[in-house]
C-alpha cells in the first residue's frame, strides 16, 4: 500500500523554486503598512495590553498607490483620534509623500522612501517649512513594525512597536501549503503571523505517522490555538487499496481520523492523483465505495469528510465525467466536496453550475488564483460569492501556490482581497 506523496513533492518544489521572490517596488513595500495595528506594551516586546495605548487603521486607496491612516490613543476609557494622514507614492518625485494633521491642529508634510524591503524613512516638515520630525520604520516581520522618532539633531524622541491585528470576523481560513517552507522552519512564528494577518483557522496537508509538522495531534493543536488561530481542517492522502488491502487501508484511516479528532479538526479532506489512469466505471465505483467507507468512519467519529478536486476529476470515463460520477455515487450523508475553484477553471468547467445543482454537497472552497487572489482577473469571485442560487460554504480556505512576492506577503494579500473586495 502506498501513501500518496506526489502532490506534496509538487508543493514543496513550488515553494523552493519561488522562495527568492522579493518586494521590489516602493508601492508594494508601502502596502506592508496597510491593516489594523495596535501598539505593544513597550517597544522592546510584542506583548499586547488588554487596551493597547494606540490603535491604528491603515486603509488602502487608489489601487494600492496610497493609504488613509488613522491613529487613535486610549485616553480616559476610550480611543480618541490623535493623527490622520494620507500617505502615497508620488510617480513624479519617486518618493513616498505624507500629508498629516495631529490632534493639536498641526499639519505637516513628509517625504521619504524605502531603502530596502523592510526599512522606511520619512522626513516631516510643518507647513512653514520647519523641521517637524524624522521617523524610521523597521518591518521586523510582515506583522511587526518598530517606529522610532528623531529630532533635528538626530536624538531619539520615542519608540513604538506596532503589531498587526486584523479582524477575524469573516472566518477566512488558510491552507498551510501556501507557507510550507515557513512552517517547516518556524511553525510557531508562522502561525502567529497568520493569526495577526486575520486568518481564523488553518488547514494542513502534512499529516504523517500520527504527527503534524513532527508534532503530536495535541501538541500541534495547542501550538495553533496558543498563537490565536484554530486548527479546523486537514488534507491527507492514502491511495485506493487493492482488494486484499481494503481492511488495512480502513484501519489506517481509522487511526488517522482518531488523530485528527484529538487535534480538534472539524473536517478531513483527501484528493487523488491516480484518476487519470482510470479506464472504466467499475474502477470509478471502487473509488466511490472507498470514499463512502472513509466518510462513514469520519461521521462515526464526529468529523466531516470531503473530497478535494484537481483537474483530472473533470475527464470522462466511458462517457461520464469522473467528478459527476463521484457526486452521484457517493453517499451525501458521508461524503461532501471541497471545490478547488482554480483547478475547476483550469479544467474548463463552470463552478457555478456545480454549486447550483449540488448546493448541499459542498463543505468548503479552496480559493486560489493563477497568482495571488484576484491578480489574474480570470476568475469572477464576486459572481461565486454573491450568487442568487447558492451561498458560499461554511469553510472558505485561501491558498497561494504561485507567487509574485515572498509567500508571507502573498498570503497577506490573499486575506486582504477576500476580506475587503469579495466578502462584503
Amino acid at each position: 500500500m502506498r501513501i500518496l506523496t506526489a502532490l506534496t513533492l509538487i508543493f514543496v518544489f513550488t515553494q523552493n523554486s519561488l522562495a527568492q521572490n522579493s518586494i521590489d517596488s516602493q508601492v508594494d513595500r508601502l502596502h506592508q503598512y496597510v491593516g489594523h495595528w495596535v501598539s505593544s506594551e513597550h517597544a522592546g516586546t510584542e506583548s499586547i495590553a488588554t487596551f493597547p495605548a494606540i490603535r491604528m487603521h491603515n486603509t488602502s486607496t487608489m489601487n494600492k498607490l496610497s493609504m488613509q491612516v488613522e491613529v487613535l490613543q486610549y485616553q480616559d476609557g476610550k480611543y480618541l483620534p490623535i493623527l490622520t494622514e494620507l500617505i502615497g507614492y508620488d510617480a513624479k518625485s519617486k518618493k513616498i509623500i505624507a500629508l498629516g494633521q495631529n490632534q493639536h491642529g498641526v499639519i505637516f508634510k513628509g517625504m521619504g522612501r524605502f531603502t530596502s524591503e523592510t526599512k522606511w524613512e520619512m522626513q516631516d516638515l510643518d507647513m512653514l517649512g520647519n523641521f517637524y520630525l524624522r521617523v524610521e520604520f523597521d518591518f521586523q516581520s510582515p506583522t511587526n513594525v518598530l517606529l522610532e522618532g528623531y529630532d533635528e539633531s538626530g536624538k531619539s524622541l520615542w519608540k513604538t512597536r506596532y503589531i498587526k491585528s486584523n479582524p477575524k470576523d469573516k472566518n477566512i481560513g488558510i491552507q498551510l501549503v501556501s507557507v510550507h517552507q515557513q512552517m517547516l522552519k518556524d511553525p510557531e512564528k508562522t502561525l502567529r503571523e497568520l493569526a495577526r494577518m486575520g486568518y481564523s483557522y488553518v488547514e494542513t496537508f502534512v499529516y504523517e505517522n500520527g504527527t503534524f509538522y513532527g508534532m503530536s495531534a495535541t501538541e500541534f493543536r495547542d501550538l495553533v490555538e496558543g498563537n490565536g488561530i484554530q486548527f479546523w481542517g486537514s488534507m491527507t492522502f492514502h491511495d485506493l487499496p487493492a482488494a486484499d488491502d481494503w481492511e488495512d487501508a480502513l484501519e489506517w484511516w481509522s487511526k488517522t481520523i482518531d488523530d485528527h479528532v484529538a487535534a480538534g479538526v472539524k473536517y478531513l479532506t483527501t484528493s487523488n492523483n491516480q484518476l487519470s489512469s482510470i479506464k472504466n466505471k467499475g474502477e470509478l465505483k471502487r473509488y466511490s465505495d472507498y470514499y463512502n467507507a472513509i466518510g462513514k468512519l469520519c461521521r462515526e467519529k464526529g468529523i466531516t469528510f470531503a473530497f478535494h478536486n484537481h483537474a483530472d476529476e473533470f475527464k470522462t470515463v466511458e462517457g461520464t465525467r469522473i467528478y459527476d460520477y463521484f457526486l452521484e455515487h457517493t453517499d451525501p450523508e458521508y461524503v461532501y466536496f471541497q471545490a478547488d475553484i482554480y483547478w475547476m477553471q483550469v479544467a474548463g468547467v463552470e463552478p457555478i453550475d456545480y454549486f447550483k445543482k449540488y448546493s448541499d454537497r459542498f463543505l468548503s472552497w479552496h480559493i486560489k488564483d493563477y497568482k495571488e487572489l484576484g491578480a489574474s482577473g480570470e476568475i469572477d469571485w464576486m459572481a461565486l460569492f454573491h450568487h442568487a442560487d447558492f451561498n458560499p460554504p461554511k469553510y472558505m480556505v485561501a491558498e497561494v501556490e504561485d507567487y509574485s512576492y515572498p509567500p508571507m506577503h502573498s498570503v497577506q494579500l490573499a486575506w486582504e482581497y477576500l476580506y475587503h473586495s469579495v466578502l462584503k
